[in-house]
């Protein structure tokens, strides 16, 4: 599951999570990330400190055994993570589903717990590129919201998944597979047991961040085109 930040990502791996046949992973290459780049982030040092950060370890878990021996296994990725000369070669072989968000929604979710932001870090362009050399199945979160098991389960079939109602509710609370990241991103998330209504009108993005809409815009209007 390719997705930006502030985009109902958390609430799609707790969904699969939910399933008795998936295993789930948070942000594979988010520690990685963060160690490469220098990035300052919330929490970036206990990042760091609590997840591997070598990139080509990361890809050789992302396709050794299922943990638990699940039958399915379920990352939950960033594009944005993923930099020049980090391997994507270990995702050939997977599903790939691409988790997208209008960006005026993007921009107001990320911007309350950042005070700075760019195109690069709400992964509209990596997104475009990654969906370009991999494929894959588009599904837009304000449509999860307004109908959650109609969408699941058109996702569900565009993947060759049996649907499990399971995957609309969850208990309320952290999950052991959270990234350490949660205690800063995940306060309403954890406070759910399933996916929230439908969302109301686009929220105003004023400068200066109206011109990061005007870019972004672009990738999610062709993403959005091929969302089922």
């Amino acid at each position: 599951m390719w997705s930006g930040p502030r985009n109902l990502s958390t609430a799609m791996m707790y969904a699969f999570g939910n399933r008795a046949d998936f295993a789930i992973w948070d942000e594979p290459f988010y520690a990685p990330y963060l160690a490469a780049t220098g990035l300052d982030h919330p929490m970036t040092d206990d990042i760091i400190a609590a997840h591997e950060t070598d990139a080509q370890i990361v890809a050789q878990l992302c396709i050794g055994p299922i943990p638990g021996g699940k039958q399915h296994f379920y990352m939950k990725h960033m594009p944005h993570h993923m930099i020049d000369g980090f391997p994507l070669d270990w995702a050939q072989d997977c599903v790939h589903v691409h988790l997208i968000r209008h960006p005026a929604r993007v921009i107001a979710s990320y911007g309350a717990k950042r005070d700075e932001m760019t195109l690069e870090d709400i992964g509209f362009p990596q997104q475009a590129a990654i969906y370009n050399a991999l494929g894959g199945v588009v599904i837009d979160s304000a449509d999860i919201r307004t109908d959650p098991k109609g969408m699941l389960v058109k996702l569900c079939d565009a993947i060759g998944l049996p649907f499990d109602p399971a995957m609309l509710s969850w208990p309320a609370g952290a999950r052991k597979d959270d990234g350490v990241w949660a205690k800063h991103w995940y306060e309403t998330v954890h406070k759910s047991t399933g996916f929230a209504g439908a969302e109301g009108p686009l929220p105003r993005v004023d400068p200066p961040y109206d011109s990061l809409l005007d870019n972004a815009l672009p990738y999610y209007d062709a993403l959005a085109a091929r969302k089922l």
